[in-house]
């Protein structure tokens, strides 16, 4: 790779002081002069119909301004993907999140106890507390428009799965259940509606993607979006749970109504009731191979727990087309999946997109497959993964190189296997406490970057030069969000090399929808590199008019991504995603037999970031997956009732503490550049989440000689099997 001088260096971020000393702005953080105070109503119950609502006695409290309602919202819908939910209910709820009314005062607390006083009267109706049931012919029906309860739909037949499947010589079939997760993230909803100095309708808030959010409240309030600004400040993580919208509708229509500034945050209870969650998802395999453990046909069945709901169920599934056989080559293979409405909350996009779900139960699968035919772990993966060159079960290419075999024998050599003959001998860990076994497991795994599926795909950036004789300053301007992740300081490193500048020269002008052209949600592992691309490309426009004396010299435009297709009919013209991401991870851990608890000893991760624009942050991603596919693997049990959360704070839903992650892990790097990223990068924001839960689960199967096929594994869950256990 080519000498660069900034890209590629760990460099201090940009909001890196003004966070550690509390001076970063968060939504919450946000105060005007005459603001107004917001509360939302929430429905609290998971599918009724609204017989009445009674605000009387709440404007009648001292200091209560207005309460608004479903008749004070000109369009009254919202969605990202599919518009099927309200944005104030006026007749029916479908879930305990659902939004009834919005109450104004003068200060939070007069907000809060008049919201106790609105009266609504409800009449309840039946629930669909899980997928299954919400297919079942004579369910009830949540939405008329999606008969069935179906959400969702997906198909794919690659040559004859039947027949493959009757000659194979080995047959393994298993199903799984992966639950839902909470982001949890560390900020709560917050924001600040008012009407800027232009006369547009503002928000300030936290979200991933300020112009989807600009187009939700234009639509709400029949607007032109160029009379609607969206503006982020500092974001305390999103991790997918902020793609869809939470208070920036009802902030923008109270704001647009009263004309004055108006602030809400939400609790943490709110928080959790009121955004979606990771899809509860069943998957079903029946795979036949070889005897000598090559893979020849898979048949794959999927129920998603859409909730009340689409968010972007739909999407998530479309995504189990290829993803669902893992990062493994198959001759023919038969998916079918279906997202199903019900009352629980909505599934949303959480880190990795429904990557989590399919890598766990597909590499549960190649573990099994590779016990019954007698090939270790490691030896089972190399003889089936990816390679360069190869297809999806879709059809497309996988586009650049493929690293996957690299990173299995690089973690597999750093985790302790040796080369035997024509295998792999594992390490065969033993504990020192008689009551505990030890285990070691191996999970590989691929992910996209992009959105793909023929959704047209760039980023918008901008950049100024000033200066007289050399280039004093280079703005950026950018609506990209930073959710944590440091996307605004590795865009100001692509800009830097770009341009021949130290950083320090470069100012970041980010996440407003009135400074810059839209640059695609920060989601999907695409910011670095379609924003990147984006940059970088202004940055040279702008450069090489500053060449040409043109003072201060501006560049920009859209960055367009190669296009890609939906899936087609014909496998030959499938170009589905631009680039992906490829990970090894082992896991070595214990657990305690009178318990069933699992500790985490050490864990090995081997990636591919492409290059890594800034080697520190791209270990943060890596390091903060990891964390967040521990508790999901381990700890965090979100548990619903007849569509009611139980779990709805913190002390019953148990996200690792520092205490729990304090495991050791050894990571390595192999960097080989993209075709398509920004100087070779990779995505790397969702790989590390997708491996853990298989890696740990195929570890507990080596320590005690059973399979699991539900998370979380939990020591109650766990312990529950002890009558199966040979150790």
């Amino acid at each position: 790779m080519p000498e660069l001088q900034v890209v590629g260096q760990t460099v201090e971020r940009l909001d890196s002081r003004a966070k550690v000393t509390g001076g970063a702005a968060y939504a919450a953080d946000i105060a005007v002069d005459g603001m107004l105070h917001m509360k939302i109503v929430f429905a609290g119950r998971p599918h009724a119909l609204i017989r009445s609502l009674d605000a009387t006695a709440a404007l009648a409290l001292p200091g209560v301004v207005d309460v608004i309602t479903a008749a004070d919202v000109p369009v009254n819908v919202r969605g990202l993907i599919r518009r099927d939910q309200q944005v104030f209910c006026d007749r029916l709820v479908r879930c305990e999140g659902d939004q009834v009314c919005a109450v104004i005062a003068e200060t939070a607390e007069a907000a809060e106890a008049a919201a106790r006083l609105v009266r609504i009267a409800y009449e309840d109706l039946p629930v669909l507390s899980s997928a299954e049931e919400a297919l079942r012919p004579g369910a009830i029906q949540l939405h008329a428009e999606w008969p069935g309860n179906v959400c969702h739909r997906i198909h794919l037949r690659q040559g004859d799965p039947d027949a493959a499947l009757a000659a194979a010589e080995v047959v393994v079939c298993g199903e799984f259940h992966t639950p839902m997760q909470e982001h949890a993230y560390l900020e709560p909803e917050a924001g600040l509606g008012y009407i800027d100095e232009a006369g547009r309708v503002t928000v300030r808030t936290s979200g991933q993607a300020t112009h989807d959010d600009l187009r939700q409240i234009a639509a709400a309030l029949n607007l032109p979006e160029d009379a609607v600004r969206v503006v982020y400040g500092a974001i305390g993580g999103a991790f997918g749970g902020r793609e869809d919208t939470s208070v920036q509708v009802a902030l923008a229509v109270a704001a647009h109504k009263l004309r004055r500034p108006v602030k809400t945050v939400w609790s943490r209870e709110e928080s959790i009731r009121g955004h979606g969650k990771r899809h509860a998802i069943t998957i079903r395999h029946t795979w036949g191979a070889r005897r000598d453990g090559t893979l020849q046909a898979a048949k794959i069945e999927i129920i998603s727990d859409a909730g009340a709901y689409n968010y972007t169920s739909s999407e998530v599934l479309a995504n189990f087309l290829y993803s669902a056989v893992g990062a493994y080559r198959f001759e023919h293979a038969q998916i079918d999946g279906v997202a199903a409405y019900t009352n629980n909350v909505p599934g949303c996009a959480f880190r990795g997109f429904g990557s989590p779900q399919s890598t766990f139960a597909a590499e549960m699968m190649i573990a099994r497959l590779g016990e019954a035919v007698g090939l270790d772990p490691i030896t089972i993966r190399l003889r089936n993964c990816v390679r360069t060159g190869d297809k999806l079960i879709t059809g497309s290419p996988l586009v650049g190189p493929v690293s996957l075999v690299e990173l299995i024998e690089a973690c597999a050599a750093r985790a302790g296997a040796v080369r035997e003959g024509d295998g792999w001998r594992l390490p065969t860990p033993e504990s020192t406490t008689p009551t505990k076994r030890r285990g070691f497991g191996i999970a590989v795994g691929m992910k996209n970057s992009g959105f793909g599926w023929g959704i047209p795909e760039g980023s918008y950036a901008r950049v100024v030069l000033h200066g007289a004789r050399r280039i004093e300053r280079a703005e950026v301007y950018t609506a990209a969000a930073d959710v944590g992740q440091g996307a605004h300081s590795v865009l100001a490193q692509i800009a830097a090399e770009t341009l021949g500048l130290p950083l320090d020269r470069v100012q970041m002008i980010v996440s407003d929808t009135a400074t810059a052209g839209d640059a695609g949600p920060c989601s999907a592992s695409r910011m670095t590199m379609y924003g990147g691309n984006a940059v970088r490309a202004a940055a040279a426009e702008a450069l090489a008019k500053w060449q040409n004396e043109d003072r201060p010299a501006s560049g920009g435009g859209r960055w367009v991504a190669p296009a890609t297709t939906a899936l087609l009919p014909d496998p030959d013209a499938n170009r589905n995603f631009v680039s992906y991401a490829y990970g090894a991870q082992a896991a070595e851990i214990e657990v305690d037999i009178d318990t069933g608890a699992i500790e985490v000893i050490r864990i090995v991760a081997a990636h591919d970031p492409g290059r890594a624009i800034n080697p520190q942050q791209v270990l943060g991603q890596l390091q903060g997956g990891l964390v967040q596919a521990l508790g999901w693997t381990l700890t965090e049990n979100f548990i619903t009732h007849d569509g009611r959360i139980e779990t709805d704070r913190l002390s019953t839903y148990l996200v690792p503490t520092i205490r729990d992650v304090t495991t050791p892990v050894e990571y390595v790097l192999l960097e080989r550049p993209d075709d398509v990223g920004v100087f070779g990068v990779r995505g790397v924001g969702e790989i590390s989440m997708i491996l853990p839960a298989p890696a740990i689960a195929a570890a507990l199967h080596d320590a005690v000689g059973v399979w699991h096929d539900r998370l979380p594994l939990t020591p109650e869950r766990v312990a529950a099997r002890w009558p199966e256990y040979t150790g």
